[in-house]
């Protein structure tokens, strides 16, 4: 399989942490892996949940943060290992387009949509993202690890990837969850969806 036919597809493996673990230890793991990039960022997800997204299982995220203006498709699978993820870069230029957004989508019928914070730390290789952070609502939050391949030639290389780095963190004997961060945070999401599919 090509790369550019998982050009359109996000490969990744999440883990819920508590508010104990070890993110000192977690770091110099990583650092002792040499990334060629470390970033530490705060970002505004705000999701969507059309008429058509919740028919097709899809909902839209628009991000706004210091260093990228996204609007995002992602698929709500049974398992968010392997999952359709689609960006356009509405860049910076124009500035937070998020009334712009809440008009376009609005047009598109609107269900359901919620605003989520993310306090990150990044740390990218050649070949993956590695991120730990905290994701809070105004009533939830949660502590997510999260190692995502970028380098994709194939599913099996892909997965092969998350692996290795998982292995290297500790992380290869732990529960991942396969539920996306809305469905985690965001209850009512959950249930909307599990309510078109049953």
């Amino acid at each position: 399989m090509a790369e550019d036919a998982l050009r359109f597809t996000e490969i990744e493996h999440k883990f819920i942490v508590d508010a104990q673990f070890d993110l000192n230890a977690f770091r110099d793991a990583l650092v002792g892996l040499h990334p060629t990039r470390i970033n530490s960022i705060r970002v505004r997800d705000r999701y969507y949940l059309t008429e058509g997204g919740r028919r097709r299982r899809f909902v839209i995220r628009h991000r706004y943060d210091l260093e990228m203006h996204h609007l995002t498709l992602k698929t709500v699978e049974a398992d968010t290992e392997v999952r359709s993820e689609i960006n356009l870069d509405l860049g910076h230029h124009a500035g937070d387009q998020a009334a712009v957004v809440d008009a376009f989508l609005e047009r598109l019928g609107v269900e359901w949509s919620g605003t989520l914070h993310k306090d990150l730390d990044v740390w990218c290789f050649s070949d993956i993202e590695v991120v730990h952070y905290l994701a809070s609502t105004d009533v939830r939050s949660v502590r997510c690890v999260e190692f995502e391949a970028t380098r994709k030639p194939s599913l099996a290389d892909a997965l092969s990837t998350v692996q290795r780095y998982e292995r290297a963190t500790g992380f290869d004997d732990r529960e991942r969850s396969r539920l996306s961060l809305p469905q985690i945070l965001f209850p009512e999401v959950a249930q909307l969806l599990a309510d078109r599919s049953a």
